[in-house]
């Protein structure tokens, strides 16, 4: 079931990215839709039995939402960060105070972790340096406001964190 499921799956969201119609007289690519058919049945087949037992669809539907609702609060954060870092160059006296903070997350599984990281990393003013097995992780920011472990985690993690952990465990 799940190896069908996985590729109705992946060929629906193929469908929708490719949107295989002529734009002129909307008439629908054979050939694309085939070559949509054998990659999906290739990939259910192959990834259908990797997928994890407990996941379900109402699972997925509940990550999907949330990775939705996930999308114009990172933007938000990104705007202000642009925003922030701006200011920052175009000040006379340039008012930065670089340095490298360690930060905690709570984020167990690996792409949770991997996609806080980026999320991090996009945001302006901030690189994540590294990623320890122990649950820390070392940002370079821009401006340090806070030194202290708990307080650098709520100014950079808190915000995404709330969200990946619904997404990804």
């Amino acid at each position: 079931m799940r190896k069908i499921t996985l590729t109705i799956l992946s060929f629906v969201i193929w469908f929708l990215l490719v949107w295989p119609f002529d734009q002129v007289d909307g008439t629908l690519d054979l050939q694309s839709v085939i070559a949509g058919v054998v990659v999906a049945v290739f990939v259910g087949l192959y990834f259908g039995d990797k997928i994890d037992k407990k996941l379900r669809f109402t699972n997925v539907c509940k990550r999907v939402c949330w990775m939705i609702a996930y999308v114009p609060v990172f933007f938000w954060y990104v705007v202000i960060a642009n925003l922030d870092v701006v200011y920052r160059v175009v000040h006379p006296d340039m008012p930065i105070h670089p340095g490298i903070v360690k930060v905690k997350t709570t984020l167990k599984n690996p792409a949770g972790r991997t996609m806080l990281a980026n999320s991090i990393t996009l945001t302006p003013g901030t690189l994540t340096v590294d990623i320890t097995d122990d649950d820390y992780l070392y940002v370079h920011w821009i401006n340090v406001k806070r030194e202290d472990i708990e307080g650098a985690t709520e100014d950079i993690v808190a915000r995404f964190e709330t969200f990946l952990r619904r997404i990804f465990e």
